[in-house]
């Protein structure tokens, strides 16, 4: 069995192909002694996987800008959504953007696709990053935010199902602009792909069945879901499982597309103009040419 640790920044319906594939037992059926690692955030990219803490990071594309401006060397091999899928929403007492400015607007970490995406709505919304203040408040916000510690927060699910169902205000919901943007990306050293190549094919083939596995067979899947993301609320365990039907890419293909809006956006020094130190899609390419996605698209009997 191989060794391989994936590292967790966010408990969201972005990562489910991971955990459905850990709860159907597709790792050890593709040989892998499998492993999640909790981690803190985006900023973790770098270190954790140069010193081989963990063998991949789920995170978004940002993540793998500032890491290889901050001289790392890590790539995104494949992606589990290619729209930005939060919605930002505001505290109680809110009742416009200049309630927003110059308060607290909470994130995850800094460095995370929180703290990007946050940047995109707020400039939809005629403000800057100068115009508000960045609090770090980790990865359940939504507590924050209704008690008025922050002033707003992106949330994605589960948590945007429950906030606007307990009618709290979304100000800029970026989901329904169907931006693309390499928000959930599979993310592994460069060094380590090249002289494990068959362990991170092992990981994906496992990880995109997973996938199929789980659009094919909701009553499968519902329950690995609401163990995972802690739903207990039967509206919002269909909401959260037919956002991530809805967007995750079945054959976790990662967009250039993508890619290129993230590096638009990032702020950061000796930031590459080449979006292929960012994406590498021989991974994709590989699979695709063996036919896998063919007999995954029949095996789980999927037009």
């Amino acid at each position: 069995m191989i060794t391989f640790k994936v590292g967790e920044a966010s408990p969201a319906n972005t990562f489910f192909a991971i955990w459905m594939a850990e709860a159907a037992g597709l790792y050890e059926q593709n040989g892998l002694d499998f492993e999640i690692v909790k981690m803190v955030g985006g900023s973790e990219t770098g270190p954790a996987l140069s010193t081989g803490r963990i063998q991949l990071m789920h995170i978004g594309m940002s993540s793998v800008v500032r890491a290889n401006s901050a001289g790392f060397n890590v790539t995104t091999i494949g992606s589990l959504s290619n729209v930005i899928r939060s919605t930002l929403f505001a505290a109680p007492g809110v009742k416009g953007i200049d309630d927003i400015k110059g308060n607290l607007v909470g994130i995850s970490s800094a460095g995370s696709e929180s703290e990007l995406s946050t940047v995109v709505a707020l400039e939809k919304l005629g403000l800057t990053r100068d115009d508000i203040t960045f609090q770090e408040i980790g990865v359940e916000r939504l507590s924050h935010l209704k008690n008025g510690t922050v002033k707003a927060t992106m949330l994605g699910e589960p948590l945007r199902s429950v906030a606007l169902a307990e009618g709290i205000t979304a100000i800029c919901d970026l989901l329904a602009d169907r931006m693309p943007w390499l928000y959930s990306g599979l993310v592994v050293d460069k060094k380590y792909l090249a002289e494990n190549r068959d362990a991170v094919l092992r990981f994906m083939r496992a990880t995109i069945e997973a996938n199929y596995l789980a659009v094919s067979d909701a009553d499968h899947a519902k329950p690995v879901m609401a163990k995972a993301l802690d739903i207990t609320n039967a509206r919002n365990l269909d909401i959260t499982y037919d956002n991530f039907k809805t967007y995750t890419p079945l054959n976790a293909e990662p967009t250039v597309e993508g890619g290129k809006n993230i590096m638009a956006t990032v702020e950061a020094a000796n930031k590459s103009d080449d979006i292929d130190d960012y994406i590498d899609q021989s991974i994709h390419e590989e699979l695709r040419d063996e036919g896998f996605f063919v007999a995954m698209k029949a095996k789980y009997k999927l037009d």
